[in-house]
């Protein structure tokens, strides 16, 4: 077995990079089955591939902010002999908004990948808590470390409880010397020493030992508070060593200057075993109980130390059966009446020794080395497994959230469905649009079709209203309207004209009742006198769905035939003017909204049977294939920069949901005209873009509003959750589904060998 593993390493002077060290070597003692061929890709605070001298372990580098080393890394460790990856995770070890780069290293590996979670956070902030699930997606195993973490998992960020595993925190497999060295150091020799060890910050709460110090004092002056370790990198780029002397002056103003020691140096493990041995009790005094795990922690346990601690998460359980003694955040007395209690019982102190120590023979590392080892193996015969059935269905229900139309019905008041939102809550002040609500009317006919949704019944006739209350007295529609219910504009757009006409040919075909059916056609006839004036693109490609909607709820009346006809014709016009060389396109750049011209031509196929809108129509979306999903991900042109013919790279960012939708669409109705399961292919691998396979490896699918980011950009998502994007999501689902249906049913009616149903 070969290991590639991800995380800081020494020299770098950080506790993952320690833990990660000694994880190697305890897994690598097991030589019958792990190779001395693993190697380390190690992660660097800075931009210098020369910052340390790593170790040979090392093989490849990844500066934390550069987004580019995560990328190379993933091609390097696939080209690899490695067999198994291990990812030691903590947020601030990788570069991005809490650590959102490793998303794409991570979602390109081509190998399991086990994941060690040192930090989980009870009150996660959006990204948190999305960052973590992903990587929890994309992991065989899940390592955690405290009974509480497993909770926290389950409960907070979803994951299944069969894909944890709790291994606790190793120590160092030593025993105490005959002779220790430290005991005759100046701060030791004839002390009582109370003893802290880490890197030192702020929230480490040192100061509550030391304004312990004085009741310690009066009844043992010999006492002696020694602090070894550094202070924290990211301290020192900030504020210096500010909170070090500022812990110096608190102890001169208490006058128990002279019972306080700092040792300031990063100490080998070997030393700091000699260190915790040679002290009378370790003291970990953090400032509140939000710490999953403590290195510092466990190696005190494991080096039989008398420990005292306050309450936080992992030291109620690791001091638990009298394993050490706890004491309230920020309480100095009742720190001072513990270590004054204990100095006056050598029985007691010494029985927590014992108590520690014995606890601490089964965390030693190469008992937990080989607890390791039994789940990489595990992870690698079940990664092989599945890559030889390979049997899974292109349509997985089981990863899709449940439907719900929570942040649609949040969104939507009596008026309509308010255009915009600030995070998931609505943004009054943007006021309506009619392009939001004739896709909202859209929706609702699609869920009432596809689970008899009460509540989307109950919506339908809002966004129904909206369309009438917005419909001029020629026929055509304005588009926004303000909170007040005031009209922003005299004329629409003609895209909102051609998604409105859309909408309401859809339900003139798919009406739940017939008083919508009547009423959503006396707005349609009423808007036909301005069919003939539209010249943009969009609006004639969706004013022509809608037409097909509409003719196939009246298969007989040629008018309308004729006037979709007339429509597909600049359509067509359009292609054959700027198809040139390896260009596909119906204009001379590729913009928004793109798959809605190849859908509109295949609606127009199926009514018409016009070779020539089927030809373009399949063409053109295999030009609009090749440029977005050819990285094996939707990869929708950004509109900040487009993609042009006459040359220049595509833009990849923003990428917008109605993007996506559009190619869910179109896929599905390539689909249903050629019954080639390719296309579902396509669609539910353009789907899951929604839910982070982007070019990010974010989801953009919000699991806690029910609601979807308004874009993907350079940073991140667009946190903001509008109407646009969240009825994108919504109807990508529904079509899905509808396409789960129709996966099916195909391969259940055709003649495919059951292999080849295996395939699918």
């Amino acid at each position: 077995m070969k290991i590639a593993y991800i995380s800081s390493y020494p020299p770098r002077e950080c506790g993952i990079a320690t833990f990660n060290n000694n994880l190697l070597k305890a897994i690598g003692s097991n030589k019958k089955t792990v190779s001395e061929d693993s190697f380390v890709v190690a992660m660097n605070d800075s931009d210098s591939l020369d910052e340390y001298e790593y170790p040979k372990d090392v093989k490849y580098v990844i500066r934390q902010e550069n987004q580019k080393d995560y990328i190379r890394a993933a091609d390097y460790i696939n080209t690899s002999i490695a067999d198994v990856c291990i990812l030691e995770h903590e947020y601030g070890i990788y570069g991005g908004e809490s650590g959102v780069y490793i998303l794409p290293l991570i979602a390109r590996l081509q190998k399991p990948l086990i994941t060690i979670f040192h930090t989980i956070l009870k009150d996660p902030n959006y990204m948190q808590l999305t960052v973590l699930r992903e990587i929890a997606k994309h992991s065989s195993r899940i390592i955690v470390m405290s009974h509480r973490a497993v909770g926290f998992l389950t409960s907070i960020y979803g994951i299944p409880f069969d894909k944890i595993q709790l291994i606790e925190h190793g120590v160092p497999d030593l025993e105490p010397k005959d002779v220790n060295p430290v005991k005759n150091t100046l701060a030791f020799k004839n002390k009582k020493v109370l003893f802290t060890f880490g890197l030192i910050s702020r929230n480490k709460g040192l100061e509550t030992v030391i304004e312990a110090l004085p009741k310690i004092v009066a009844k043992n002056p010999d006492v002696m508070y020694v602090i070894l370790g550094t202070t924290h990198p990211g301290v020192i780029r900030n504020s210096g060593e500010e909170y070090r002397d500022g812990l110096k002056k608190l102890a001169r103003k208490l006058n128990v200057e002279d019972n306080l020691t700092f040792i300031n140096k990063f100490v080998s493990e070997e030393e700091l075993f000699d260190y915790l041995t040679a002290c009378d009790m370790y003291i970990t005094p953090y400032l509140n109980e939000a710490q999953i795990t403590s290195g510092t922690l466990s190696y005190a346990v494991g080096a039989g130390t008398a420990v005292l601690s306050t309450p936080y998460w992992h030291a109620q359980e690791l001091l638990a059966d009298h394993r050490g003694r706890l004491f309230d955040f920020k309480d100095t007395d009742g720190l001072a009446e513990i270590v004054n209690e204990l100095f006056e019982s050598d029985e007691k102190l010494n029985q927590l020794r014992a108590n520690a120590y014995e606890y601490g023979l089964h965390l030693r590392w190469p008992t937990t080395g080989e607890v390791f080892v039994d789940v990489l193996t595990e992870a690698i015969s079940k990664f092989l497994s599945d890559k030889e059935t390979g049997n899974k269905p292109i349509i997985d229900p089981d990863m899709m959230p449940a439907f719900s139309l929570a942040h649609v019905q949040r969104l939507t008041d009596d008026t309509g469905i308010v255009q915009h939102a600030k995070y998931g809550i609505p943004n009054l002040k943007e006021g309506y649009c009619l392009d939001d609500n004739s896709r909202a009317l859209i929706l609702t006919i699609l869920a009432y079709q596809q689970n008899k949704s009460k509540a989307a019944l109950d919506l339908l006739p809002i966004y129904l209203s909206y369309i009438q209350y917005m419909q001029c007295d020629d026929g055509n529609f304005r588009n926004f309207l303000s909170f007040k219910r005031e009209y922003l504009d005299e004329v629409g757009t003609e895209d909102s004209f051609g998604r409105t006409i859309w909408s309401l040919g859809y339900l003139i075909n798919n009406a739940p009742n017939n008083s919508y059916r009547e009423f959503a056609k006396e707005l349609f006839l009423k808007s036909i006198p301005h069919f003939k004036n539209l010249t943009h693109l969009r609006g004639i490609a969706n004013t022509m769905i809608g037409l097909t909607h509409f003719i196939n709820a009246h298969p007989y009346d040629e008018h309308i035939k004729s006037q979709l006809d007339q429509l597909a014709e600049p359509l067509k016009a359009a292609y054959r003017a700027n198809k040139e060389g390896h260009w596909n396109w119906f204009e001379s750049k590729l913009t928004y909204d793109n798959a809605i011209l190849p859908l509109a031509l295949m609606y127009h196929y199926e009514i018409s049977k016009d070779p020539e809108s089927r030809e373009i129509a399949f063409e053109s979306l295999e030009y609009l294939t090749q440029k977005t999903l050819i990285k094996g991900y939707l990869n929708p042109v950004g509109n900040d920069g487009w993609l042009y013919k006459d040359g220049g790279e595509m833009a990849i960012y923003d990428q917008q949901a109605i993007e996506t939708m559009g190619m869910v669409m179109v896929y599905f109705k390539a689909y249903e005209i050629t019954r080639d399961l390719t296309y579902i292919k396509q669609m539910y691998l353009s789907y899951q873009w929604f839910l982070g396979e982007n070019s990010l490896h974010i989801p953009l699918y919000d699991y806690e509003t029910k609601g979807c980011a308004d874009g993907l950009q350079t940073y991140g998502v667009n946190r903001n959750q509008g109407a646009e994007s969240t009825l994108a999501y919504w109807i990508s689902h529904l079509i899905v589904l509808k396409a789960l249906e129709s996966e099916y049913e195909f391969i259940q009616s055709s003649d495919l060998t059951a292999a080849q149903k295996q395939t699918f």
